[in-house]
């Protein structure tokens, strides 16, 4: 059984002029899994990764890394840490492999040329070493900045937004990427705006509103408890829904040969049955069912009210 590499126990920040940004967060990371903070604007997401790494200050409440205090062994939670941000913040006249040098000598690492060779090899920057930053693209300098992160070997890494701004096909390198850091052993922890994104790599899901953790779920299981199922019926000829008297959740196609129906849970709810039993008797013929899954997007939605 894997152990809980981050445990946050209460945790709340209120700023100076009395804004809540976090209340109450109770949150446990576990060793080698990749979680998703999803959460609209404001939510949270980005002040909870700044407690965690000892970049803001905790009003109330407790986070330990690897069984160390955030605040008492700062050093120690912090040489474990990797951190993305929003932010592309890079000297732009200093070369690629001098960058990621000294961010791993910032940390008290030793040289390592081969450690240096392989992140930039896994990046794709490895002829771009020398380089300077000005000369490179956006998409190039965001993992310059992975780079940076990586320099000194954290056994924790936390990805802001890491593909807020770039083109498909880097986000999609960019999951690879993720995911071939998982299977090294990395912790992951991201937050994104992008749906689609933690639905491809995440193992959990966990959903920020307002300062508040709304739930925190593996995904497939969150999927299979909220996701409503949509059972689509085309027919061989055109029908009125008023003729099912309002008795099923029932929508229609413009064309009036097809209906959908919504429902939780076909094998404890046999309200398809019923629907199709009323159709024969109907002396309709079916042609075909499709079944559709309501998307992680839109029990998002559903969480945070919007």
């Amino acid at each position: 059984m894997k152990r809980n590499i981050i445990q946050i126990e209460r945790l709340s920040k209120t700023y100076k002029d009395g804004t809540v940004a976090l209340e109450n967060i109770n949150l446990n990371i576990t060793d080698g899994e990749i979680i998703a903070l999803l959460g609209p604007n404001g939510a949270g997401k980005t002040t909870l990764i700044s407690a965690i790494c000892g970049i803001t200050n905790i009003s109330s409440g407790n986070v330990s890394v690897a069984g160390y205090d955030v605040i008492d062994d700062y050093k120690k939670t912090r040489a474990l840490i990797g951190l993305v941000p929003q932010e592309i913040a890079l000297q732009p006249f200093e070369k690629v492999i001098d960058v990621v040098k000294y961010s791993r000598n910032l940390f008290g690492c030793a040289n390592n040329d081969m450690h240096i060779e392989k992140i930039l090899k896994r990046l794709l920057l490895w002829d771009k070493k020398d380089k300077r930053i000005v000369e490179l693209s956006g998409g190039m300098k965001r993992r310059v900045i992975i780079a940076k992160a990586l320099s000194h070997e954290p056994k924790i890494l936390f990805l802001d937004e890491p593909t807020a701004g770039v083109d498909v096909d880097l986000r999609f390198d960019m999951w690879e990427l993720i995911k071939k850091l998982r299977a090294d052993g990395t912790t992951i922890i991201l937050t994104t705006h992008y749906i689609e994104e933690a639905e491809e790599i995440a193992d959990r899901i966990s959903i920020i509103d307002n300062g508040k953790i709304q739930l925190t779920e593996n995904k497939s299981e969150l999927i299979k408890r909220l996701g409503k199922k949509v059972i689509n019926i085309k027919l061989d000829q055109e029908i009125d829904i008023k003729v099912f008297n309002g008795d099923f959740d029932l929508s229609q196609s413009p064309d009036k040969t097809s209906i959908s129906m919504r429902y939780t849970d076909a094998k404890k709810d046999n309200t398809l049955d019923k629907l199709l039993t009323r159709i024969k008797k109907e002396k309709y013929k079916i042609l075909h069912i499709e079944t559709d899954e309501k998307s992680l997007e839109e029990i998002f939605l559903d969480v945070v009210g919007k």
